[in-house]
């Protein structure tokens, strides 16, 4: 079968759950003998260090899409064109601040999510014609419902079946300007309507999602993220010290603040003296204060020797990470639609400790690996974390349970195949 992925990229410039997915989907379906491609958006799809996208152009450069939000730059020259989606000026504006914020950039998914209809229509029809003429695939699978701009297009050009994954959309349309907000909900909900199938992460997101856009439960599959077992070196929670990690974007909405204010309360206590916070997943430009003020909270408090930045976040950087690990905690502020930091942690024999927000109770739920805590404050976090690191059969017991639910439940091969099976019953 041939398969096209369609992934927005990121640039590299930070850990980016979602497209780590995405590209580990295609890695199974190439593996388990299927014409599976990458076709990234936007900006490079940069994947454990290196550029991913199987050799395919950027489409929908993110300089010219933005620039052409402005009719002074809706007829540039093919050269100024060009020049905007090369390789450097795109990793430029991945590093820039904004690039992941969807304040200011309502009008942007607008146009985009008008297809034909928007400013970006000749972006669209060159992606058509790329699908049509150069790699004519038997489905077309979008990363998720923001991309539906493209969806009729594709369906009545390409004549093949379109679905659309469900992760996290909420997080990007939440955060626009109230009077922005109903309006795009209700554009989500009408183009959902030239979509085969929506594939969402979890149970948890699949209601939202079902609730916002309206998608009938024919249409709608629920199927879990998964990890390949055999990346991850499994290993018993470290315990001399013990750490907690914590691996995301470290950003205000995914909850570092919180973990930063946990950790220094915990510190308090004598008992965990030598306990370490250490945290990976890269930044953006508009993260970089935040991250000084939290650096700085530490320094008051004497304990920022305690406190250790891994900026390498590929595949080995990470393996290396979760050796010296015992818990895992990422406290996004209003949950998540799943979360791949959660099966990585598990695969490396790495407890979790989650607010009982998003998907993380289902995740935790399923696989025995881990607890969940309430409310998602500092003082609830460090009393949870107490708790756990306080108990080393306790801790043991989750490792070696989230280790197992990895190998039979979220084995990225196993579920791979399960998302064929939906693909043939809409060829």
């Amino acid at each position: 079968m041939k398969i096209v992925h369609i992934v927005p990229g990121f640039g590299g410039t930070f850990y980016c759950g979602n497209c780590l997915r995405d590209s580990g989907v295609v890695a199974s379906l190439k593996k388990a003998g299927h014409d599976a491609i990458t076709l990234p958006m936007y900006l490079p799809l940069t994947m454990d260090g290196k550029e991913s996208g199987d050799g395919i152009p950027v489409f929908y450069g993110a300089v010219n899409i933005f620039l052409k939000q402005y009719p002074v730059f809706r007829h540039m020259p093919k050269w100024f064109e060009k020049l905007m989606d090369s390789q450097p000026v795109l990793k430029f504006a991945a590093k820039k601040s904004g690039s992941t914020r969807a304040s200011g950039l309502e009008d942007l998914t607008e146009s985009m999510l008008l297809g034909a209809e928007g400013h970006q229509s000749e972006e669209l029809q060159q992606l058509v014609d790329f699908l049509k003429y150069h790699e004519k695939p038997d489905v077309v699978h979008v990363s998720n419902a923001l991309l539906l701009g493209m969806a009729k297009k594709v369906r009545d050009e390409v004549k093949v079946p379109v679905i659309c994954s469900l992760q996290d959309e909420d997080v990007w349309v939440d955060a626009m300007h109230e009077n922005q907000r109903e309006k795009m909900w209700q554009l989500l909900a009408e183009k959902g309507k030239d979509v085969d199938a929506f594939i969402a992460v979890s149970d948890f997101f699949a209601g939202v999602m079902q609730k916002k856009m309206n998608i009938p439960d024919e249409k709608l599959h629920v199927l879990h993220v998964g990890v390949r077992p055999d990346a991850y070196v499994y290993s018993k929670p470290a315990s001399n010290p013990q750490a907690i990690g914590y691996v995301s974007r470290m950003c205000e909405e995914n909850g570092f603040e919180v973990l930063v204010d946990a950790f220094i309360l915990l510190k308090k206590n004598p008992a965990f003296s030598k306990v370490k916070l250490k945290a990976t997943g890269g930044q953006t430009g508009d993260d970089k204060e935040f991250i000084h003020k939290q650096i700085s909270k530490l320094k008051k408090n004497n304990i920022e020797l305690d406190f250790e930045i891994t900026h390498d976040f590929t595949l080995s950087s990470l393996q290396e990470f979760f050796k010296t690990t015992t818990v895992l905690s990422v406290p996004v502020l209003n949950g998540e639609a799943f979360g791949l930091y959660q099966l990585e942690a598990l695969a490396s024999g790495v407890p979790l400790v989650q607010p009982e927000l998003g998907a993380f109770p289902e995740i935790v739920n399923a696989t025995g690996g881990g607890v969940i805590y309430k409310p998602n404050t500092a003082v609830a976090l460090a009393e949870k974390l107490a708790e756990v690191l306080s108990n080393p059969a306790q801790l043991e017991i989750m490792s070696l349970a989230g280790r197992k639910a990895i190998e039979e439940k979220f084995d990225c091969g196993k579920l791979s195949a399960k998302m064929v099976d939906i693909y043939k019953t809409l060829i």
